[in-house]
């Protein structure tokens, strides 16, 4: 697998206002970038293509455990304050419950729990102009190369259902730090690339956030413009079928096999 990293584009980071970086923002950062120094350099890229304020979604490519901390010092780096969608039951654990409520993350119950909507609290978040981080593969991508898998609806349909703008993200380097499912690496330092798309284009299907038809289609146009990042990203291409677990008897939650069925 090719470890390549861009060398002719220049990092672009466009450091936005400060307002959302509160004090409690800032001790975490003091405690989070610092440790990821250690880990990685994490270099930057299309930072001047989110939105300097209000709200939005961002949806990135995922493939190792520790991509949401890289993902959140993208968006410290950017000047927004990042907020995921999390496991309910994380929000019950001491000390990092605390934390993950101080910081608005928003909490999602699991499938089948009765009355849970899952986009209902990243609504709330919306309507206070913050950023919504959705992982639209919803777990870590089941590809055995790494490749952005087949998308789910969630969040197309929040940025849809808000009339709000979607940003790609992919990023290159994470599973040097931390391979899926893997040991930790701390030695030698690692280089992890990120890189912020333009805006999809939803236009065509604005209105129809119920429409599951038209869901499936700006899906399928988001994960397009994630892996064209990621190609980018790695100097490769990647395969014309996108990655569907389905169709080779993997489960979408948990852990999995990761070699080809």
């Amino acid at each position: 697998m090719s470890q390549a990293h861009p060398t002719a584009e220049q990092p672009n980071v466009a450091l936005r206002g400060k307002s959302e970086k509160t004090l409690f923002w800032r001790w975490i950062a003091s405690i989070v970038i610092p440790f990821m120094g250690i880990l990685s350099k994490i270099t930057v890229m299309g930072g001047d293509r989110v939105p300097a304020t209000g709200a939005f979604v961002l949806a990135p490519s995922h493939f190792s455990e520790i991509d949401p901390l890289v993902v959140g010092v993208a968006m410290w780096k950017v000047g927004r304050m990042p907020r995921f969608l999390a496991k309910a039951s994380l929000f019950k654990v001491p000390i990092l419950g605390a934390i993950m409520r101080r910081t608005k993350q928003v909490p999602v119950e699991r499938v089948g729990t009765r009355g849970a909507d899952p986009l209902a609290s990243a609504r709330t978040i919306v309507d206070h102009g913050l950023a919504v981080i959705i992982y639209p593969e919803g777990t870590l991508t089941r590809d055995p190369d790494l490749w952005p898998m087949r998308g789910k609806l969630g969040a197309v349909r929040m940025a849809l259902d808000a009339d709000i703008p979607l940003i790609p993200l992919a990023h290159w380097g994470t599973q040097d730090v931390l391979p899926r499912y893997g040991r930790l690496s701390v030695f030698p330092r690692k280089k992890i690339v990120v890189k912020f798309g333009e805006p999809v284009d939803l236009s065509r299907w604005k209105g129809k956030s119920n429409d599951t038809a038209s869901l499936v289609a700006a899906t399928t146009v988001l994960m397009n413009a994630i892996t064209a990042l990621a190609e980018e990203l790695r100097g490769e291409t990647a395969p014309a079928e996108r990655w569907d677990p389905a169709a080779h008897q993997q489960q979408e939650t948990g852990h999995f096999r990761t070699e080809q069925a």
